[in-house]
């Protein structure tokens, strides 16, 4: 053993230690290793900096940004409020669905790019069934692994395989020469991912517990009944209604509802680029043909105001709606609804509604006032507000963080801008579905390579509006993962220069050849597994192909198993999380410490391979 690759086999195990201890950030791990690598000569300052260079960093930087406009478009939470619809709230049925899922797109699409389609429209759906996303996450990766053993293009090594076969005179692989075995990989990954996630994985975290215990804007809308109280009429010609300031019309006397929005269209010439502009109701707010009003009171009383005034009525069941209340019909990413406290000195204690000023001043609606676990939601005109009231209100985002300034009188609970940029922009979401399918349909077809196909996608999010900004495109990057990831490809690159990874294949066969075929196979299935730890799956079934094939060739067996094991192996790597780039894309949403990885992963990684030696001779006789 030489030197340098006796250095770079301790720094690796030094690494493994740091990883394991999860005392130093993963990404400043990775980036010691590689001044290291530097510094004792292994690797030049450029082969050290090629990790950043790499496509599949490009590429996972762009699939950030693509999974970002999929969250804020809405389109993450529709497909997993499908998928919730499906599945149930069951959590064991939700991991197979999620898993199944997964799988099929990963068997055409990399899977790194299935990984980045499918995180948003998970974490989403973690949400919505009220478990941590760590629940979801790890096995949504280890799926698209899984997926990938079902094509020919499902992963690389299966190219290589493949290849290495038509370059030996063997017949090639079809398409689907991959899918018996890897649909039964498929199943025991499936139920072993399910079996190990469900025993090892951390059933919540304090960040999840944190979120529950804040109140989202739907938290908000139910506990103050928007559903059963909000209501949109739109104004018909020759409404009496029309042309006239609200003050005029004195409707809240009247019929004891109030008008608290008005949403229209602008550039009506050209129907391509209508805009929708929202205006909180005021005073001197004027009513045009067309508008449509969010009236907020009890169903009957709306129903006669509508009915009187010549405006027709856009929602007719209270069930329907609050069984299908959406965010958009209270909040966008320019209005929205917050919860205010009073302090104990606020002059608005003992004040009457009206009295308040907060319309007159900032522009802004109160909707209901929450009072020792009751909640007043009519006629709140004449209701005279007390200490210990918590009071839901409505306006502009801008508004309500001016408001959020004023902190003698009032406490608005939250950081209004923040929820005002997480407020998802649900018109953009065909957009959004539309570049997402553009970037699969080119990453199938490879009309260009995968990494360029990723990078057009995110540049359309921007370009289209599903992310409002280059500065929002570049928050939705985990730049932990892209510096893990980018530190650790030099790492694989001094593997291999060293010899390291050559060694330990040659040492193999000479030391299993003797033995019978299924103790080769076992050898060489656990060898790849182990070093494609540590260097891409690629390149571990460049290296181990040809040593498979010749191996298979001296003994007198069939190769097929043998190269089916390397390609297998090289692809199902769970146990770290620097291994596979969906491995790392999911480590920070999911909250993930290095020992997660091996304490679910490594058992999967053994018992699949011990899976998969056992059935490779029944699909592929020796």
């Amino acid at each position: 053993m030489t030197t340098p690759m006796l250095i770079t086999l301790c720094l690796l195990a030094g690494a493994a230690i740091l990883f394991m201890s999860g005392k130093v950030r993963s990404d400043l791990v990775a980036i010691c290793s590689l001044i290291l690598l530097v510094l004792f000569g292994i690797l030049s300052p450029a082969e050290a900096l090629s990790g950043f260079a790499n496509p599949v960093v490009i590429m996972m930087m762009g699939l950030f940004v693509v999974g970002g406009g999929i969250f804020h478009t809405g389109l993450a939470r529709m497909a997993s409020s499908r998928m919730l619809r499906l599945a149930g709230a069951n959590e064991t049925r939700l991991l197979i669905t999620v898993m199944l899922a997964t799988s099929a797109i990963g068997a055409f699409v990399s899977n790194t790019g299935t990984v980045a389609v499918m995180l948003p429209i998970v974490v989403s759906l973690a949400a919505s069934a009220q478990i941590s996303p760590g629940r979801l996450l790890m096995p949504l990766a280890f799926a698209s692994s899984l997926g990938g053993t079902l094509t020919l293009i499902g992963t690389p090594p299966n190219l290589v395989i493949s290849e290495t076969l038509t370059e030996a005179g063997f017949p090639g692989l079809s398409f689907f020469s991959f899918t018996p075995i890897g649909l039964v990989c498929l199943i025991v990954g499936t139920l072993l991912t399910v079996l190990l996630s469900r025993l090892l994985l951390p059933k919540a975290s304090d960040e999840a517990g944190r979120k529950r215990r804040s109140r989202s804007l739907d938290d908000l809308a139910k506990q103050y009944q928007l559903a059963q109280n909000l209501f949109r009429v739109q104004v018909r010609r020759h409404s009496p209604v029309m042309s006239k300031p609200l003050r005029e019309l004195d409707i809240p006397e009247q019929y004891k509802v109030n008008i608290i929005e008005i949403r229209r269209r602008s550039s009506a010439k050209n129907p391509f680029f209508k805009t929708l502009q929202q205006e909180i109701a005021g005073p001197a707010t004027v009513i045009h043909e067309e508008d449509i009003l969010y009236v907020y009171g009890g169903f009957e009383q709306v129903k006669t105001f509508a009915a009187a005034n010549g405006l027709e009525l856009l929602d007719h069941q209270t069930a329907e709606k609050s069984a299908e209340l959406q965010t958009e019909r209270f909040a966008s990413h320019q209005t929205g609804i917050a919860e205010v406290l009073l302090t104990p000195n606020s002059r608005l204690i003992n004040l009457l509604v009206k009295h308040t000023g907060f319309r007159e001043r900032y522009q802004i609606n109160i909707l209901g006032i929450q009072r020792k676990g009751e909640y007043l939601l009519h006629q709140l005109k004449e209701e005279r507000i007390r200490f210990g009231d918590a009071l839901l209100i409505q306006g502009t985002w801008s508004n309500i963080a001016r408001l959020a300034q004023e902190t003698y009188d009032v406490v608005v609970v939250g950081q209004p801008l923040d929820t005002a940029a997480s407020v998802p922009m649900n018109h953009k979401a065909p957009i959004a579905a539309g570049i997402m399918l553009l970037m699969v349909a080119l990453m199938i077809l490879e009309v260009f390579p995968a990494v360029v196909s990723v990078m057009i996608a995110a540049v359309l999010m921007v370009v289209t509006g599903c992310l409002r900004s280059m500065e929002e495109a570049y928050k939705t990057i985990n730049w932990e993962s892209i510096v893990l990831i980018g530190g650790m490809i030099p790492m694989s690159a001094a593997i291999e220069k060293t010899g390291a990874a050559a060694l330990l294949s040659e040492q193999l066969v000479s030391v299993l050849g003797g033995f019978d075929p299924i103790v080769l196979l076992a050898g060489i299935y656990f060898t790849t597994s182990l070093l494609t730890l540590f260097i891409s799956n690629t390149a571990c079934a460049v290296l181990f192909a040809p040593i498979a094939l010749s191996a298979a060739v001296h003994i007198g067996v069939s190769p097929l198993p043998y190269l089916f094991a390397v390609s297998i192996a090289a692809s199902m790597c769970f146990a770290v999380p620097f291994s596979t780039p969906p491995n790392a894309l999911v480590m920070s949403a999911g909250r993930y410490t290095f020992m997660d990885y091996v304490k679910v992963g490594l058992p999967l990684q053994l018992l699949l391979g011990a899976a998969m030696v056992a059935l490779l001779p029944v699909f592929f006789p020796l």
